[in-house]
């Protein structure tokens, strides 16, 4: 039977508190665990974008809402210029025309105002939590990004967390959630170039779980004009805090410290290479070689050494990752029905339970499964039974009576629930 995926049950209305109460895919996940279908040793993570519900054409940032401004600015003109010259049926029509355009200019003003003061880069008017993401190359799209952490052992996602920001700054916040969920820090993390980034690489190191990232290549701008004199040619000396170039010259810096947008970093130069025969092969700058070296840089040389030796091990990245991707895009077709970050979650929540329901039907077999949740629901069954002969005696029958509904019978109703579904087939 295929994987139904039902995130369209989700009232629309939903609220924040009941949205605690799905919470069935980590259920599904320490099933997995109890089974031993976890391996916890090799993982991946990626991500997919989940088109939201809002068009590009409610997304503003600054530069947009200027271009839209001078272009209502220009029509005002031309309005104005045809009502000096224009007779009395037709100014009736031009007055109208100005009226709307102004409205328009007032609108893109408070999203203006509202951008400035939230200090927000970007602002979605239909959906607001949604954002305008990079998808691939040079394509965007108005969407959440879903993170996702998979286990290579059976290809079973065991978290995930929706997103409405790029890759370079998730992958340290997954692994944290990868330890916490797996309860050991003894497994390899692969991820693709998106997530190259010295912080994210530095909260892997501390920690203690081995990051491998593809590489990311070098920027045209900080290419040489030949290859051989890359800064990956320059040979970094530690105990003396120097490059060695590939002439023999030594580049120093002068210990000063500088602050970018992401890191701290210091400066590397030489003033042999003003004289240097092969400069014009090495450089187009005016002042010679300049090489930056951050305080995350030392993490970046030991992933390329770790890239280097598990080539291997990295090429099973996509066939781990995917696996779910691949499952789930061709029933929701990338889609979010909800509006909101914590709907929107819902909706994927549902869609990775669904999945992993149908992978542990797939592995343990649908009789396995049945007689897993009949222990549970008699289990449950007996504890209600224990607690009220407990409890009776001492007059506190009335407050389990209270508590029951929500501590006890509803769990056991799920459990039921559950256990019916897969009997019949359900997922």
């Amino acid at each position: 039977m295929p994987l139904i995926i039902i995130p369209f049950l989700i009232p629309a209305g939903i609220t924040q508190k009941r949205l605690k109460r799905f919470s069935v895919f980590r259920a599904t996940v320490q099933i997995a665990k109890h089974f031993s279908l976890i391996g916890d040793k090799l993982v991946a993570g990626d991500s997919t974008k989940l088109r939201a519900q809002n068009s590009k054409k409610n997304n503003f940032n600054l530069k947009k809402i200027d271009r839209h401004t001078a272009y209502i600015d220009k029509k005002l003109e031309e309005h104005n210029k045809e009502l000096a010259s224009a007779d009395d049926d037709k100014k009736e029509q031009i007055k109208k025309e100005i009226q709307k355009q102004n409205k328009r200019k007032q609108n893109y003003k408070q999203i203006e105002q509202q951008l400035k003061e939230s200090g927000e880069k970007q602002v979605s008017t239909s959906d607001p939590e949604s954002r305008n993401i990079m998808i691939r190359n040079n394509i965007c799209e108005v969407a959440y990004s879903v993170q996702t952490t998979v286990d290579a052992k059976n290809n079973i996602p065991f978290d995930y967390k929706v997103t409405n920001t790029n890759d370079s700054k998730a992958m340290g916040d997954m692994l944290k959630r990868a330890v916490d969920i797996l309860g050991n820090n003894n497994f390899t993390a692969l991820y693709d170039k998106g997530y190259y980034d010295g912080a994210e690489f530095k909260t892997a190191y501390n920690l203690g779980v081995t990051a491998l990232v593809a590489v990311r290549g070098l920027a045209s701008s900080s290419r040489a004009p030949d290859l051989k004199y890359n800064v990956k040619h320059f040979v970094y000396d530690k105990q003396n805090d120097e490059y060695i170039g590939p002439q023999g010259y030594l580049l120093k810096t002068s210990g000063v410290w500088y602050q970018n947008k992401n890191a701290k970093f210091k400066q590397y130069k030489t003033k042999s290479c003003l004289n240097c025969k092969v400069r014009k092969r090495c450089t187009k700058s005016k002042t010679g070689k300049l090489i930056s070296r951050t305080e995350h840089s030392w993490l970046l040389e030991r992933n390329q050494r770790l890239a280097n030796e598990n080539k291997t091990l990295y090429k099973q990245r996509k066939a781990i990752v995917e696996h779910p991707y691949g499952t789930i895009k061709r029933q929701t077709m990338g889609i979010s029905t909800k509006k909101g970050m914590h709907r929107a979650s819902a909706d994927v929540g549902l869609m990775f339970t669904a999945y992993n329901f149908r992978r542990l039907i797939n592995i343990l077999g649908q009789e396995n499964l049945k007689k897993y949740f009949s222990v549970l629901v008699f289990c449950f069954s007996s504890l209600i039974g224990q607690l009220k002969t407990v409890l009776r005696p001492y007059k506190a029958i009335g407050i389990f009576r209270k508590y029951n509904r929500s501590f006890i019978v509803v769990p056991v109703n799920r459990l039921k629930f559950t256990w019916i579904t897969i009997s019949n087939g359900g997922f």
